[in-house]
């Protein structure tokens, strides 16, 4: 079972050699190293490993503040790994999720999580009844007055609590976008995002652009991602399709390249509805002529 590195430091004064060395002792023959800050979601190191990692491989990192600095980031990267049959290993820590008692820890952590947030809402409406009940509004009294600097706190947190939630989906659609934009139209990418997301969590092309546009402004992606996208004849676009899914998850099968695109409702060459594995072959070895792979 492979064993995959992962060591982060926050400032550039730091060094990740001792925690590269002690991955080294654990059997990691592969190691990825990245300077960023920990609460940062959209690292570019981590989320090249995250697509890159496949079934059986275990992530192994020194202590968990080193992968993610919040209960909700551990558990979307566990909940990714586990997607793809991959493990996670902290070597300071009690969670190896290949193991029972890892996945129990686990299991812990994440009903902790939710009870912590239900205290939290709890808390809230709480202190609101007893203000009303004082004969108080609850609430930011510089809000009520329209005070310029207590409305902008506002929106500042507000700016911040949202690209905090995006940072909570980051992974499933900064690294499509980074790796298929400007060349593939936007409606294309949009359906190649929400093909493997259940439909609770699918985007709208208004909501993804808005995400996007935010990560550029922030410089979590490069403004290239925002260019206007070239039009391509129908059997291009289709190559370039295939060719994109079969990127993002090299060891996809072509019969699971054909669901996807069923999911994806988009029609074959010849405009049936029903795919095979012999037409998604014949465009992945069309998009690799185009050095699309």
């Amino acid at each position: 079972m492979p064993l995959i590195g992962y060591a982060r430091v926050s400032t550039e004064d730091q060094t990740p050699l001792p925690q590269a060395q002690a991955l080294r002792s654990a059997g990691c023959a592969e190691i990825h190293e990245e300077q960023a800050s920990g609460g940062n979601r959209a690292r570019p190191v981590l989320t090249r490993l995250l697509e890159r990692i496949g079934k059986g491989d275990t992530l192994v990192v020194v202590r968990i503040d080193r992968l993610a600095r919040s209960l909700s980031h551990l558990l979307e990267v566990i909940e990714r790994l586990e997607a793809k049959g991959a493990f996670f290993r902290s070597l300071q820590d009690p969670i190896d999720t290949a193991s029972p008692q890892g996945k129990f820890t686990l299991q812990v952590l994440g009903a902790a999580a939710e009870f912590e947030r239900a205290l939290i809402r709890e808390r809230t409406k709480a202190g609101l009844a007893h203000a009303r009940t004082e004969g108080r509004v609850g609430g930011n009294p510089g809000l009520r007055a329209r005070d310029p600097a207590a409305l902008r706190k506002v929106r500042l947190a507000r700016a911040d609590g949202y690209m905090e939630r995006l940072g909570e989906t980051a992974q499933d659609w900064v690294p499509h976008v980074r790796r298929l934009r400007p060349d593939m139209a936007w409606e294309d990418l949009l359906r190649i995002v929400n093909a493997p997301l259940p439909y609770d969590r699918h985007w709208t092309q208004a909501r993804l652009l808005r995400a996007v546009n935010a990560y550029v402004r922030d410089g979590f992606l490069p403004e290239t991602v925002l260019g206007r996208a070239g039009r391509r004849r129908g059997d291009d676009r289709l190559s370039v399709i295939v060719a994109a899914i079969k990127g993002a998850d090299p060891d996809i099968t072509l019969q699971a390249i054909c669901d996807r695109l069923e999911a994806m409702r988009e029609r074959t060459p010849r405009g049936r509805t029903r795919w095979n594995p012999s037409s998604v072959k014949m465009l992945l070895n069309r998009a690799e002529k185009a050095g699309l792979l």
